[in-house]
């Protein structure tokens, strides 16, 4: 009789057996995919051994020596999987073994158990009357449900993602056989409902070990399926849901048409079945359906991480400039085995143009305009062109023509996009590969995805050599700057001369200060003009004696008002520099100080030796500074409080010799009080014999505050 418990027994035996064939795929050399087999195997077997004795009663007692093997192979999994505690391979091993010898007893006996009942037509009872038999089933389960337990509470996290499914499974198996046999065990024989229901049982928990095991990557089944088998599959199944619903439809027109119901129906499956056809023989929709499948349903064709590896390796190997350009068109040609391609790139000029090449022939005389179809559906689609299924279908690629010179390179396959920010920033036009005879989305997508990446690349290339024309130019605007500043501190020096040759011309003192100006005036004009030749003979190095230096400054500079003081707390101090530029920012800072400081204001200019320093010092009781400017305006090039008289790079330019030489730059200032500004200079080594003349200042703040109030009662 075929009832419940048979079909439901039968259903878990084709399930079992349908994982136990799974399991047979892919590699076999895991010892937890055989011992999954093997369980499922048996399963199988003792279902369907199950399934059978419902019609043929003497099957029975096969039905429950299968059950205990049945058993037997799902708690030896366990033990296998409970033995991965151990760290050692040797204790792995021995705790196996054991426990599997352990368990092989405890079937045996089950087995024995079994056997004896059937063949003496009574069970084995002890001295409390219970019937063994039952009972050692029941114990059974209960060992199933002690080590799903534990494996559950022992799983390490990373593994827990599949051995919970599992363990659902294994543990609704032992614990509907817990129920059925501590039923039975009370009753003292076995509840034939739950017997019914247990074939469906087993069956439910197939789904759930078959997730788990799919979820473990060492034992995933390796199945493959053709492409086209699923493809044709899908479209039939999708066939007969059409027609299933079609034939839905065509009975309610029927039956609420009225006296038109039939005449309705006839023309309700005619259009129905038009539409089918038109659905069938689209190129589209078929295109479309076979892509999804691929996407969906099978495993990709390359290994993405192998891919992007060789990728990035390619471009980021050798020098920038046109090689990078050659590299990108051979990254991208190598992902499909493609012999050689052209990179093309916007120009200034509004159109595209070949750049570069590799392995290809490189066209000449030809461009592609901004706005032409193709360079539109490469920026707006982002589409890879196939040609060859361009000349096949021309309209999968609606109103594009292809272009001359796409027909003219009898090898060009695909034109690859390269999209730097939703921007068309070229492409790349690849030869035909002579063994890629399939070509899919897959194809597609990765090809778009490494031209994003070439195309930042690029992008990277053009920035910096856009930056490297701007240095350039910022080099020649400072350049220009400088001199303009220079000739401008000249030109005030010349002015100076001139304003007073009307009242001292008879002098002969102003007379021969004024040779001197005028002859220091053309001596460096004459060092400007050989540096911006390139002479390189206003940067020489020198040696330089600091106390003459600045006596020369303070001489130029007593023109101006105030008169700097020299105080030359130490002789004989020599640095390494060029004299020209070094009096030139000591001039300047002095300079900058007679601006700040009414005529009636002192300026002290030092010299003295601090450590293994030589210190410029030239001190003011000008309007002084404060914090804020000295930290973020002071050094800033371009940057100047005196509207159109100055240049803003006096301080910078100062700083900047000063520390190009090993020195650098220190001020204190207060408003309204002054400023001091420092020029520490490394001392040569020739400096060793000079003689300091006076105490060295302290160069902290409270020694300026000193040197404020001396200045103030002079």
């Amino acid at each position: 009789m075929w009832d419940l418990g048979v079909i439901g027994h039968a259903a878990g035996a084709v399930l079992f057996t349908l994982l136990a064939l799974v399991l047979l795929t892919g590699q076999w050399g895991r010892q937890r995919k055989r011992l999954l087999f093997f369980a499922a195997a048996a399963s199988a077997l003792w279902m369907g051994a199950a399934a059978a004795s419902g019609v043929w009663p003497a099957l029975g007692l096969w039905a429950q020596l299968l059950e205990v093997l049945r058993d037997y192979t799902w708690i030896l999994l366990l033990v296998h999987l409970l033995s991965g505690a151990y760290g050692q391979a040797s204790e792995r091993n021995r705790y196996f073994e054991t426990m599997a010898a352990m368990t092989a007893a405890g079937a045996l006996l089950v087995a024995a158990l079994t056997l004896y009942r059937a063949f003496l037509g009574r069970p084995v009872v002890g001295l409390v009357g219970v019937d063994w038999t039952i009972a050692a089933y029941l114990v059974t389960s209960v060992i199933g449900l002690v080590l799903v337990e534990q494996l559950l509470r022992n799983t390490r996290r990373d593994a827990y993602r599949y051995v919970k499914f599992l363990c659902f499974g294994l543990g609704g198996i032992f614990a509907f056989d817990f129920a059925l046999y501590a039923h039975g065990l009370l009753f003292q024989e076995v509840n034939y409902t739950l017997w019914q229901a247990r074939g469906a049982v087993n069956a439910l928990t197939v789904p759930v070990i078959a997730y788990a095991i799919a979820r473990d990557n060492r034992t995933a089944p390796d199945i493959f399926v053709s492409r086209r088998v699923v493809f044709h599959t899908a479209t039939l199944l999708a066939t007969g849901l059409y027609l299933l619903t079609m034939g839905v439809g065509g009975y309610y027109v029927r039956e609420y048409g009225g006296s038109w119901g039939a005449v309705a129906e006839v023309i309700f499956i005619f259009g129905a079945l038009l539409l089918l056809g038109l659905l069938l023989f689209s190129t589209n929709l078929r295109a479309s359906l076979r892509v999804f499948i691929n996407k969906h349903f099978f495993h990709y064709k390359y290994d993405y991480r192998d891919e992007w590896l060789r990728l990035i390796r390619t471009l980021s190997s050798g020098e920038p400039g046109d090689e990078l350009r050659r590299r990108i068109v051979q990254a991208i040609a190598e992902i499909i085995d493609s012999p050689g391609g052209v990179l093309w790139m916007r120009r200034d000029r509004g159109h595209y143009q070949p750049v570069e090449s590799w392995h290809a022939t490189l066209p000449e005389g030809v461009r592609e305009p901004v706005d032409s179809e193709l360079v539109k559906l490469l920026a707006e689609q982002e589409w890879v062109v196939n040609l060859d299924e361009y000349e096949e279908n021309p309209g999968l690629y609606g109103d594009m023509a292809l272009p001359d010179w796409a027909a003219a390179m009898p090898r060009a396959w695909l034109i690859v996009p390269l999209i730097f920010h939703d921007n068309l920033l070229g492409f790349i036009v690849l030869e035909r590969a002579p063994a890629h005879s399939h070509f899919n989305w897959e194809d597609c997508d990765l090809l778009k995805t490494a031209g994003r990446q070439a195309a930042s690349h690029l992008a990277q290339l053009e920035v910096a050599r856009a930056l490297g024309e701007a240095r350039q130019f910022e080099a020649c605007s400072r350049m220009s700057t400088y001199v303009i500043h220079d000739l401008k501190n000249l030109i005030s020096q010349l002015s100076l001369v001139v304003s007073n040759a009307g009242r001292h011309m008879q002098n002969p003192a102003f007379m021969e200060d004024a040779i001197r100006t005028v002859d220091n005036c053309v001596t460096k004009m004459n060092g400007l003009l050989a540096h911006l030749r390139g002479h390189g003979v206003a940067g020489d190095a020198e040696t330089v004696v600091l106390d003459a230096l600045v006596e020369d400054v303070a001489r130029t500079m007593a023109a101006g008002r105030p008169v700097p003081e020299v105080d030359l707390q130490a002789r004989g101090l020599q640095v390494q520099a060029n004299r020209e530029r070094l009096a030139a920012v000591v001039g300047h800072v002095v300079r900058n100080a007679q601006d700040a400081t009414p005529d009636d204001g002192r300026i002290h200019l030092r010299v003295f030796k601090a450590g293994a320093d030589a210190v410029i010092e030239v001190q003011d009781t000008g309007s002084g500074m404060d914090e804020a400017f000295i930290r973020e305006r002071l050094f800033r090039p371009f940057d100047t409080t005196k509207g159109s008289k100055g240049m803003g790079i006096g301080v910078y330019e100062t700083r900047e010799f000063v520390r190009s030489i090993g020195g650098d730059v220190e001020v204190v200032s207060r408003v309204g009080e002054g400023t001091t500004f420092r020029l520490r200079l490394p001392i040569s080594g020739a400096s060793g014999n000079s003689v300091e003349l006076g105490t060295v200042p302290d160069t902290s703040g409270s020694a300026d505050d000193r040197n404020y109030k001396e200045i103030a009662g002079r």
